[in-house]
């Protein structure tokens, strides 16, 4: 007869085995059939539908990475004109946009996108303006990330406000490893403004000598999706590692999310990037991929639309697959992962709009719009 001793610390053992492994290997993925869930196009003839936002009056924004900015009204697009210089540079151009939560009061939108700002290259900037008709006014550069650099890839970025209306803006390490560790350097970073541009006091590194202040957590390699969690507020990122080890993860103030000190993936010519995937100092991810999906745009599902089974979830998009990835959330933790929508084309973007649907921004020209089966 087996001591019972024994058996309780077995099944404690295997009980703290499993939370750690469900903590730092992807949960299996399944491919979903009869969801129900169904597309339609709700716009077409943007090429690379790189940020959505809607305004007040429930229309779209739409940029498009080359260098476009349209309003959507019922289907049908028109473009937005006086748009900034715009470096459109490999993974460069137009990126995310963002309406400021009280537009009602300032008619501010803010765009990111990647300038040429020296011979030395470009790297992200911030802008706001304001909108005359279909002509963009008052326009106002907050924020643009150093060091340039001709690389054409890591630009991020993704733009979100907390409910306190201070502005996260994530920035790409440029293809340069060590500076997402640098925090001299804007590269590799999310940062964190007041919505004029100006720096909070209490950022974390606000009063440390030669860091920049706007930085709020570091150690990122190419974030292009963030969103606020539509019920705790917090800020939720994923980023594409190199070959394996794209990570979802939580930001919080000052921490270090390690890259490319602990990685998950490795170089893309095979070689090791490190050899470490934890070190003391540095956040593990939720979850990571590997192989790498790719991951691009992200949105949770906060309303009853598509049943109440799914409210609360997170939807990731996989430009490398083609798919639209369900990520089954409890307690702050990605329990389960899905392949909710296969075969749409390279997702780029993925918004939640003020009507409760999810609209998808797929390369190749369209903007979907997700339909419960109910």
């Amino acid at each position: 007869m087996i001591n019972n001793n024994f058996t309780s610390l077995v099944l404690i053992m295997t009980i703290l085995f499993i939370n750690s492994s469900c903590k730092r290997l992807p949960p299996n993925i399944q491919s979903v059939q009869n969801t129900g869930i169904t597309t339609e196009v709700f716009v077409d003839g943007i090429d690379i539908p790189w940020g959505i936002d809607f305004l007040p009056s429930g229309e779209m924004l739409v940029t498009n990475r080359d260098g476009n900015l349209y309003r959507v009204t019922n289907g049908k697009k028109t473009e937005i004109m006086g748009l900034p210089d715009v470096y459109t540079r490999g993974q460069g151009g137009l990126l995310d946009i963002k309406v400021h939560p009280k537009y009602t009061k300032n008619k501010w939108i803010y765009i990111s996108y990647s300038t040429k700002a020296s011979n030395e290259g470009g790297n992200t900037a911030l802008m706001r303006f304001q909108l005359d008709g279909n002509q963009m006014t008052n326009k106002e550069v907050l924020f643009k990330a150093l060091p340039d650099t001709r690389s054409g890839v890591h630009f991020g970025s993704r733009i979100v406000f907390d409910k306190n209306d201070y502005l996260f803006l994530s920035v790409g390490e440029r293809g340069n490893w060590d500076n997402a560790q640098m925090l001299s350097n804007h590269s590799g970073k999310i940062h964190r403004l007041k919505d004029d541009g100006s720096i909070p006091e209490d950022n974390p590194f606000f009063n440390e000598a030669g860091a920049i202040k706007s930085i709020y957590s570091y150690g990122h390699r190419n974030p292009q999706g963030m969103v606020i969690h539509p019920f705790t507020g917090k800020i939720w990122e994923h980023e594409h590692g190199p070959k394996g080890g794209d990570e979802v993860n939580i930001v919080e103030k000052g921490k270090n999310y390690g890259w490319p000190k602990i990685t998950y993936g490795i170089n893309y010519n095979g070689m090791t990037i490190s050899k470490d995937t934890a070190m003391a100092g540095m956040e593990q991810p939720l979850i990571y991929w590997k192989p790498s999906i790719a991951p691009s745009g992200m949105a949770f599902i906060s309303t009853n639309k598509y049943g109440e089974d799914i409210k609360g979830n997170l939807l990731v998009g996989s430009l490398k697959f083609n798919y639209l990835h369900h990520c089954i959330v409890k307690n702050g933790q990605i329990t389960k992962e899905e392949r909710l929508i296969e075969n749409i084309g390279r997702v780029r973007c993925v918004k939640e709009g003020p009507d409760g649907f999810i609209y998808v921004g797929v390369e190749g020209g369209k903007v979907l719009k997700l339909l419960p089966s109910f």
